[in-house]
């Protein structure tokens, strides 16, 4: 059992370290997808390097929450049950829904990744399954888990439909890329990302914990600068690309 002050030092940790590496990965094009690139060394399958990467998110956090010293109530297993949701898409779902044959990722990425859900699934599931004693019935009625629960099924929505659209956007057989035009694609190049971003603050709002505002911080300064490479890189290749769509706040930025 890892003592609370010493927990939650290592939760406002790893904020800091996200808000410090910000500025870097602002900088740097996370060589994957449209961008991939073998200069990152080693390559993997893009389907089972997504896999492989998400799995770590989705069974630390379980094993955690499942096997820890408290008593689940029902706050507590519907915060579980919205964190599985998302990670049992991400993990066994949207990897086989994706037109990805022949393409691949580098494995220092998919590393990356397993580092970076290893960390977030172990603060969130340790949390629940071991700290949080303070959530009752009564919590299911405050104006942080209404207000944050609707946020983050709002952003589950944009996500999964901006996915859809993506997955759906060449017939098959067909190769190349084209502009996508739909949903909140009319808005901004990466409602997927935009999506996700509201879908954890949301959450950290319903939990009002540490280490959900850690993971919420985390997919900002993860997918915040995916989306401005996107826009950038959606602007180079398409000379009719709409001038007013922004990158990743609708209007904004």
């Amino acid at each position: 059992m890892i003592p609370a002050s010493v927990f939650y030092f290592l939760v406002y940790l790893w904020i800091a370290i996200a808000l410090i590496s910000f500025p870097f990965v602002i900088k740097t094009v996370a060589p994957y997808g449209r961008h991939t690139t073998s200069k990152w060394g080693a390559m993997i399958s893009n389907r089972w390097g997504w896999i492989i990467m998400e799995s770590p998110a989705l069974l630390v956090f379980a094993g955690f929450f499942l096997f820890g010293g408290l008593k689940h109530n029902l706050a507590t297993w519907i915060f579980f049950s919205l964190y599985a949701l998302h990670y049992i898409n991400r993990t066994i779902v949207f990897p086989f829904r994706l037109r990805t044959k022949g393409k691949k990722m580098p494995l220092a990425i998919v590393f990356m990744a397993i580092f970076f859900n290893l960390v977030n699934g172990f603060i969130n599931g340790y949390y629940l399954g071991n700290l949080a004693d303070q959530y009752t019935l009564s919590w299911l009625q405050d104006p942080r888990f209404i207000g944050g629960i609707l946020v983050f099924f709002t952003g589950m929505f944009i996500n999964m439909q901006a996915d859809n659209i993506l997955i759906h956007l060449r017939k098959p057989g067909e190769t190349g890329y084209v502009i996508p035009r739909a949903g909140f694609f009319r808005f901004i190049s990466c409602p997927n990302h935009f999506g996700e971003i509201i879908e954890w603050f949301g959450y950290a709002l319903m939990t009002w914990s540490s280490p959900g505002l850690a993971f919420a911080v985390w997919t900002l300064v993860n997918l915040l600068p995916r989306a401005l490479h996107h826009h950038r890189w959606y602007q180079a290749t398409f000379p009719d690309y709409p001038a007013e769509r922004k990158a990743v706040l609708p209007y904004l930025l």
